[in-house]
């Protein structure tokens, strides 16, 4: 009885401290090394050049290669226009991240959002974009923005070569797609060289990932315990030690300690 309650309370404090947020907040699909373990998700290809015989087309109609249009630090990113999922999140995190950065999009680095739906036109492309450049504050990273952040549909052939270039694994359900919120950072001369995971970003991590791209080095996916130790403070425009969650997690850590202490400990047999 005493090791069942116990038990219980273990489960109750790893459920409130450590589970919560998995339940309450959407998953998103994690990356895999393995490809033959995912269907849905990311396979990161680093160090990987994308091929020369991707075609987009552009904003203006026109059909373009994606490898001339690398030329400094790029992220693209797969959405699709008409997504009803996590691609608005994905987007508004983009726009979010962009206008927080000290980086210029256009000078210091470029975003090219490409559609894996072939069935899909630019002109809705070109509306989205201007839906997205509107969440942006700052006036001059919006006017930098309207060329560094550029729109693309294609064929399904490309789209294919696209896809599997970068590791992007997506899988079709009626008239949508499941897929995973990701980024991949590229270098000027085509190398992938990060991968930014995720619905939101850090303005340092996005700055290092495009410094490091344009060094052409390959870096982690993402600082994990920088991420989960500090939040962004809007009002004060920094980034703070999250005291709460760490507390929690070391709450949990004790606990589960303590319990299981409790539960293994031999009990002492009574003296004669």
């Amino acid at each position: 009885m005493r090791n069942q309650l116990i038990i219980k309370f273990l489960i109750i404090t790893v459920l409130l401290f450590g589970g919560g947020k998995a339940i309450l907040a959407q998953e998103v699909i994690n990356p895999s090394a393995n490809a033959d373990d995912v269907e849905i998700g990311v396979v990161e290809h680093l160090d990987d050049f994308l091929p020369d015989s991707i075609s987009l087309i552009n904003e203006a109609g026109e059909q373009v290669w994606l490898a001339d249009l690398i030329d400094k630090p790029t992220i693209i990113n797969f959405v699709y226009y008409r997504c009803p999922g996590i691609c608005s999140p994905l987007m508004e995190a983009v726009a979010g991240v962009m206008d927080k950065s000290e980086l210029i999009p256009g000078k210091d680095y470029q975003v090219l959002t490409i559609s894996f739906d072939p069935t899909e036109t630019i002109d809705l492309g070109i509306r989205k974009k201007n839906n997205y450049l509107k969440l942006m504050n700052n006036a001059d990273k919006v006017e930098a923005a309207k060329t560094g952040w550029k729109y693309f549909v294609s064929d399904t052939a490309s789209i294919l070569r696209a896809t599997s270039a970068t590791g992007f694994k997506y899988k079709k359900t009626g008239n949508d797609y499941l897929h995973a919120a990701s980024l991949t950072v590229v270098s000027p001369d085509g190398k992938i060289t990060r991968y930014l995971n995720g619905l939101y970003f850090l303005p340092f991590e996005w700055k290092m990932a495009i410094v490091e791209a344009s060094k052409g080095q390959s870096g982690p996916t993402l600082n994990k315990v920088l991420r989960f130790c500090y939040s962004y403070d809007p009002q004060g425009q920094t980034y703070v030690l999250n005291v709460t969650k760490i507390g929690g997690t070391l709450i949990m850590f004790f606990a589960v300690v303590l319990l299981l202490v409790l539960v293994i400990k031999p009990k002492r047999k009574k003296s004669i």
